[in-house]
């Protein structure tokens, strides 16, 4: 059962500081999740510190309280809030072994590995969780916080335009902007603005660009990532690009690391359920977007991955488009 509103306020009434923590390579949704809840934690007179093991894009330096991000759980936490993922290995090294006391996500195979959870997999966002029972926890919205939890809803519906984005995403939006947020700002920074890095980044990928049975997919080495002067370990958001393509049923994207392992993202269209295959490879996610972190080799994950979700789209009752 999902934690009530009582036991959430109840835990951060009696919290002094507070360590909020969320996934590797962090996306729009984990960073405007963890920074609106700290920001609204702060304003409630608590210490609260941020923490993520990977150090966030500069793109969100517009979010009050990015340059308070910390890559260690301090010691002095007593309350530990995990937000946005599925399971506890998406947070990397940081838990050192340590049980979240809260855990708020809204992925389909999140594991419910806090002492408290509360888990919405129909919820558009995190930060949509968030939006909604702030106010029930004591917690207030203003503008700084209200840019940081439409950040994270605008991100993980790629502007509203995922097929979850209901009414009450935009009911929500709609109410974060009368409480200061800047949507034309928010959707700017989150979703339009890239590096030339980032962009030679995503050559490097298009050239290699397959598409078999409605499956599209697309690797990235290491070697590229040199190429493009690009410093990060992840896509820079290729998989977004990709999933428009109107051939594709199933997008791919497999990004080789630099541990001997290889970071997979997967989309689909309505209908194939990609989160199966994610678990499959010990990762997790949504139906229609999903992932998972692969030991081996670039080709040798791929030679893996590949037929597992040609089985999955020849199972299914779709045909290519």
């Amino acid at each position: 059962m999902n934690a009530s509103n009582e036991e959430i306020r109840e835990l951060f009434n009696n919290a002094r500081h507070i360590a909020i923590v969320s996934h590797v390579r962090p996306d729009g949704d984990a960073i405007g999740s963890m920074l609106g809840l700290a920001n609204a934690l702060k304003e409630a007179g608590k210490t609260v510190t941020p923490v993520l093991q990977d150090i966030p894009d500069e793109k969100y330096a517009f979010i009050t309280g990015l340059n308070d991000v910390s890559q260690w759980l301090p010691l002095e936490a007593d309350c530990l809030v995990v937000v946005d993922c599925s399971d506890v290995e998406r947070t990397g090294k940081v838990l050192e072994g340590r049980q979240p006391d809260l855990v708020i996500d809204h992925h389909k195979t999140n594991l419910k590995f806090g002492r408290l959870n509360l888990i919405e997999d129909e919820a558009e966002a995190t930060a949509m969780i968030l939006s909604k029972y702030m106010s029930a926890w004591g917690l207030k919205i203003n503008a700084d916080t209200a840019n940081a939890l439409l950040t994270g809803i605008v991100a993980d519906t790629l502007g509203f335009r995922t097929a979850n984005a209901g009414a009450d995403c935009l009911r929500v939006a709609a109410e974060l902007m009368d409480k200061g947020a800047d949507l034309a700002m928010v959707y700017h920074k989150t979703l339009l603005t890239r590096t030339a890095a980032e962009v030679r980044y995503w050559g490097q990928g298009l050239t290699r660009l397959n598409l078999q049975d409605g499956i599209l997919w697309v690797s990235l080495s290491l070697d590229d990532r040199v190429r493009a002067g690009y410093s990060k370990n992840d896509d820079a958001d290729l998989i977004n690009i990709l999933s428009s393509v109107a051939d594709a049923l199933v997008t791919i994207i497999f990004v080789e690391q630099e541990d001997g392992r290889v970071k997979i993202s997967w989309r689909s269209v309505e209908g194939l359920d990609v989160s199966q295959l994610a678990v499959q490879f010990g990762g997790g996610g949504h139906a229609a977007a999903a992932g998972a972190d692969v030991k081996g080799s670039l080709p040798e994950v791929m030679q893996a991955v590949l037929p597992a979700t040609h089985d999955l789209v020849n199972k299914s009752d779709l045909r290519y488009r």
